[in-house]
C-alpha cells in the first residue's frame, strides 16, 4: 500500500515525465488494501473489492508492474537490483517499501519444518493467508487466535462469522493495549464475550499440540492451562522486512533508518516508505502516517520541495473492531499532574470515553462503543483547536457542533479519510469539479475505500458541498462498472448491435470506447450465455482460471477436478486418477464437498497431459458456472429411498454441464426427505417425497452465508424436474447481477415472482427461456479439449509461481 501510494504521489508531481517507473512486488497482485482483509475473511468483501488500483491504471501511467517477482539483491554502488526471475535492472532512484511480515512467537510444535507451519496453523497478513484460512474454515470447528490486537480480534470475528467457535488468547492484561487503557480493554472484552468470542488474557502460548495424525488439536499455556482447537491463527504483531536492506549495507535497527526526507541515512538515492521505515526511532503501523511519508518522499524525489521534511505523525485512528466502534488518538492516560482527564464509562452498554487535555489542547482521547464526536475530536487533536470550557461537551452534543454541522465547519485541510489521506478540501473540490454522487466522489478520491469508518462523514461533506444537489449514483444499476447499462438494457443492445465479443461491447457501448479490466470477466460470461457457439472468445477477457481451465492455488500450481456425474465413478476412473497422481507427482488428492476428487499441485505446463491421461471431462470446479450435482444413493441401495436420485442427478449434470452463469451454481438431488445430499442448502436442490413426486428448492446456501432454499415447486415426474430446473437456471442467468448467488437473488426477486414466471408463464417468456437454455446446451464443448489444440500459443506456457491469479489478469 505504501509503495504504490508513493508512486501515485510521484505521478501527481509529473513523475511520469521524470522517470521510467518499474514496480516489483513479491505478491502476485497490484496494490491492495490490507485493512480490508478482515472483511474478506468475514465474507463481507471479495478479494476483487480490496484492490486499490486496477491493472489498467499501471498501463495508463506507463508503469512496468512485475507482480509476483521478488527482488533478492540490491547493489547500491552499481545501482542495480536483481530479481528471482533472473532479471537485473539499473535504477537512478530506488524506493524500498518492503513492509512487514507476521511475527511468530517461539512455540513448541508451531512449525512442521523450517519453512512450513503445522497443519491447521495460519498467519494473517496477506491475501494468500486469508484464502488459506477461508478454505480451512469450512472443514474445522474451533479456532484459537493468539493475539488480542486489532488484527487478531478482526480475525476472530471473521472466523466466527464462518461458523467456528473462537477463543482469543492475549499475553497482556488488556486487549488492544496499543490503543486502549485497562478500563476500555475490559469493556471491549465484555462486548466480545457478549457475542460469543472467548477471551483469555495474561496467557502465554508455549506449545502447539498435535494428534497422532499430525493435525492440530490444541494449545498449551505457560501456566499449564490448555485450549482445544483444530485451527490456530497467529496474530502476535509484525516485524519489518529489513533483510534486503541489511544485505545491501543500509543501516537497520527496528526497521530501515531514514532521515526527514525519507531517504536511507546511508544513500541519498534510496528512499524508504511504510512499515519498513524507522524515522526518529519510530516505526508506524497505521495507514495515515504512511500516506504522510509518501507525500514527503514524492515531493523531495521529484524536486518539488527540496526543503520538505517529515517530522513524524500524530497517530489517530477510527475503526470498527469485531463490530465495535473504536477511536483512539494521542495519549491513553494522563502523564502530568496538571493534565485534565475526563472519563465516562457505561460498561453494560459497551460505552467508554476519555479525553486528556494539556494546556487547553486535546492531547489524547479514547472512544469505545459511541464515536459520534470523533470528527470534532480528531480535528481538535490534529489542529490544536480551542476547546469548550465544559469539557463534557467533548463527549456529548452539549457545546460542540453536532455531526452534520461539524462536517460543514471542518477546515479544508482536515483529514477525513485516514486510510487514504483524503482531506475535506479534496472532497469539496471533487464536488466542485462536477462529481455530484457520493459513490463518484469516493471512487475519485478513495475516501471511504479503506476501513469504511469515515463513510458517514464523507456523505455529509458531499451533501453539504453539493448544497442539496446530490444525485443518485447511476452506476449502482450497471451490470458491469465499465459499461453504463443495467443488465436488461445491456443485453438488449448487445442483441440489437450483434456484439459477439468483449472488445466489441467496449467499442460500441463503453464511454469513449474505453476498456475496463474489471468488467471483462462478467461480459465474457454474459456473451457466452447469450450467443453460445457464436460467442467470440477473446483470451484477454478471461482470468487465469478460465484461460487454463483449472483453479490456481496459493503456490502458483493448479487443481484439476475431473467430472464425476452425480458423484458416481468406477474403478477405471479411479485407476486413471491414481496413475495420473503418480506420474505427475501430484502432492495432494482430496475429496471435495461436491463428491468429486481434486488433484492439487498440478503445474501449468502439465495440465494438457494430465487431462489427456485422465480422459475425463472437466468438472468445472474453477469457473462462474454450473458446477456439480451432489446425490445420495437413492433407490438402488438405500432402504429409505423414495426416488432414483442418482439417475436424476446424472441426467441434470449431463444436460447443464459447464453453463456460464453470473456466479457458481451448485445443485443436489436427494432420494428422500432425510436429505443426505444436503439438497435444501444448494442453489437448486431436488428432494424425492414418494409416489414419483419431487420437491424443487432454490436459493439455498451453506457457505459463509447459510440459508434454507425456498420451495419452488412440487412436480410429478423426473421429466418435469428437468424442465423446471432448466427454466429456473435460465431465468437466473438472464436476470441476476454479476457474482450474485442464487441465495441473494431469490430473496431479492421473491419466490412468488419466480414461481409466477417459471411455473405460470406470467411474462410469456417460458418458451424463450427453454429455447435460450437449449442454445447454451447445444453449444457445450469440454474446455479441456484446449489441451489438444491450445487457444493461444502461450496458453499453457510455464509461468513464474504466483504470477497469474483470478483477481489480476496479468497481460
Amino acid at each position: 500500500m505504501a509503495g504504490a501510494r508513493a508512486v501515485e504521489e510521484i505521478l501527481a508531481r509529473d513523475g511520469a515525465n521524470l522517470f521510467d517507473i518499474t514496480i516489483f512486488g513479491a505478491e502476485p497482485y497490484g496494490n491492495y488494501n490490507r485493512i480490508l482483509l478482515s472483511n474478506v475473511l468475514a465474507g463481507s468483501d471479495s478479494t476483487d473489492e480490496i484492490y486499490l488500483n486496477p491493472l489498467d491504471w499501471y498501463d495508463a501511467n506507463g508503469i512496468d508492474l512485475r507482480a509476483g517477482v521478488r527482488v533478492v539483491r540490491i547493489d547500491t554502488f552499481a545501482r542495480l537490483v536483481w530479481a528471482d526471475d533472473g532479471t537485473r535492472i539499473r535504477y537512478d532512484k530506488l524506493v524500498l517499501a518492503t513492509g512487514s511480515r507476521s511475527f511468530f512467537p517461539p512455540m513448541e510444535g508451531l512449525w512442521a519444518n523450517d519453512s512450513t507451519l503445522t497443519d491447521g496453523v495460519f498467519g494473517f497478513r496477506t491475501i494468500e493467508d486469508c484464502a488459506a484460512m477461508i478454505a480451512a474454515a469450512g472443514e474445522r470447528t474451533r479456532a484459537v487466535v493468539v493475539g488480542g490486537g486489532l488484527l487478531g480480534l478482526e480475525a476472530a470475528r471473521g472466523l466466527q462469522s464462518r461458523g467456528l467457535a473462537v477463543d482469543v488468547v492475549h499475553s497482556r492484561p488488556t486487549l488492544m493495549d496499543a490503543q486502549l487503557d485497562s478500563t476500555a480493554g475490559k469493556i471491549l472484552r465484555r462486548s466480545l464475550e457478549r457475542i460469543g468470542i472467548g477471551v483469555h488474557v495474561e496467557k502465554t502460548t508455549v506449545r502447539v499440540r498435535t494428534g497422532d495424525d499430525g493435525r492440530l488439536c490444541g494449545v498449551e499455556f505457560a501456566d499449564g492451562g490448555t485450549l482445544d482447537c483444530d485451527m490456530l491463527v497467529i496474530s502476535a504483531g509484525i516485524r519489518p522486512n529489513v533483510d534486503l536492506a541489511r544485505r545491501a549495507g543500509l543501516t537497520t535497527e527496528r526497521a530501515i533508518v531514514v532521515d526527514d526526507q525519507m531517504r536511507s541515512v546511508d544513500d541519498d538515492n534510496v528512499y524508504v516508505v511504510g512499515e519498513c521505515a524507522q524515522h526518529r526511532g519510530q516505526v508506524y503501523g497505521l495507514v495515515a502516517p504512511l500516506w504522510e511519508q509518501a507525500t514527503v518522499l514524492a515531493t523531495h524525489l521529484t524536486g518539488n520541495g527540496e526543503q520538505t521534511a517529515y517530522h513524524g505523525s500524530r497517530v489517530a485512528t477510527k475503526l470498527k473492531v469485531a463490530g465495535v466502534d473504536v477511536a483512539a488518538m494521542g495519549l491513553k492516560a494522563p502523564q502530568h499532574d496538571d493534565d485534565e482527564f475526563v472519563q465516562y464509562s457505561e460498561p453494560r452498554h459497551g460505552v467508554y470515553k476519555t479525553v486528556i487535555i494539556r494546556d487547553g489542547k486535546l492531547v489524547g482521547a479514547t472512544l469505545l462503543g459511541d464515536v459520534s464526536k470523533v470528527s470534532f475530536l480528531m480535528q481538535a487533536f490534529d489542529r490544536g483547536l480551542p476547546l469548550p470550557e465544559e469539557r463534557v461537551s467533548l463527549m456529548f452534543d452539549l457545546g460542540t457542533p453536532d455531526v452534520e454541522v461539524g462536517a460543514a465547519e471542518l477546515a479544508d485541510d482536515a483529514q477525513v479519510c485516514n486510510c487514504n489521506g483524503v482531506s475535506k478540501g479534496t472532497l469539496v473540490g471533487c464536488v466542485a469539479d462536477g462529481v455530484k454522487t457520493v459513490a463518484g466522489v469516493m471512487n475519485a478520491t478513495r475516501a471511504g475505500k479503506g476501513c469504511g469508518s469515515c463513510k458517514q462523514l464523507v456523505t455529509q461533506i458531499v451533501e453539504w458541498a453539493a448544497d442539496g444537489a446530490v444525485e443518485e449514483d447511476p452506476a449502482t444499476s450497471w451490470y458491469v462498472p465499465g459499461v453504463p447499462y443495467g443488465k436488461p438494457e445491456l443485453m438488449r443492445k448487445i442483441k440489437e448491435l450483434r456484439l459477439h465479443s468483449v472488445s466489441s461491447v467496449f467499442a460500441a457501448l463503453a464511454p469513449d470506447g474505453r476498456e475496463d479490466a474489471g468488467s471483462k470477466m462478467a461480459l465474457a460470461s454474459l456473451l457466452n450465455m447469450m450467443w453460445g457457439t457464436e460467442f467470440v472468445d477473446e483470451r484477454d477477457a478471461r482470468f487465469i482460471n478460465d484461460r487454463v481451465h483449472a483453479n490456481i492455488q496459493r503456490d502458483g500450481t493448479f487443481s484439476v477436478v475431473p467430472q464425476m456425474k452425480g458423484g458416481v465413478t468406477d474403478s477405471g476412473q479411479l485407476r486413471r486418477i491414481a496413475d495420473v497422481a503418480d506420474k505427475y507427482a501430484i502432492p495432494l488428492i482430496k475429496l471435495t464437498g461436491g463428491q468429486r476428487i481434486d488433484l492439487l499441485g498440478v503445474r501449468k505446463e502439465d495440465l494438457p497431459a494430465v487431462w489427456a491421461d485422465l480422459d475425463m471431462p472437466s468438472g468445472y470446479a474453477y469457473g462462474k458456472s454450473f458446477r456439480t450435482v451432489k446425490t445420495c444413493v437413492g433407490t438402488d441401495f438405500c432402504r429409505y429411498g423414495l426416488g432414483d436420485s442418482t439417475a436424476l442427478g446424472i441426467a441434470i449434470e449431463e444436460r447443464y454441464q459447464g453453463l456460464a452463469a453470473p456466479a457458481k451454481m451448485k445443485l443436489a438431488v436427494t432420494g428422500c426427505p432425510r436429505n443426505c445430499a444436503e439438497a435444501l442448502c444448494k442453489d437448486l436442490g431436488v428432494v424425492a417425497i414418494g409416489d414419483g413426486r419431487w420437491e424443487i428448492y432454490v436459493g439455498g446456501a451453506a457457505g459463509a452465508h447459510v440459508r434454507k432454499g425456498d420451495l419452488l415447486a412440487t412436480v410429478g415426474s423426473a421429466a418435469e424436474v428437468m424442465t423446471v430446473t432448466g427454466r429456473f437456471l435460465q431465468y437466473y442467468r438472464e436476470n441476476a447481477g454479476w457474482l450474485e448467488r442464487t441465495y441473494a437473488w431469490v430473496p431479492r426477486i421473491g419466490i412468488d415472482r419466480i414461481r409466477a414466471v417459471v411455473l405460470e408463464d406470467a411474462d410469456g417468456i417460458v418458451e424463450q427461456l427453454d429455447a435460450n437454455m437449449q442454445k447454451s446446451v447445444d453449444a457445450y464443448r469440454d474446455p479441456w479439449q484446449d489441451g489438444r489444440s491450445p487457444a493461444t500459443p502461450g496458453q499453457f506456457r510455464p509461468s513464474l509461481p504466483l504470477v497469474e491469479l483470478p483477481q489480476v489478469p496479468i497481460r
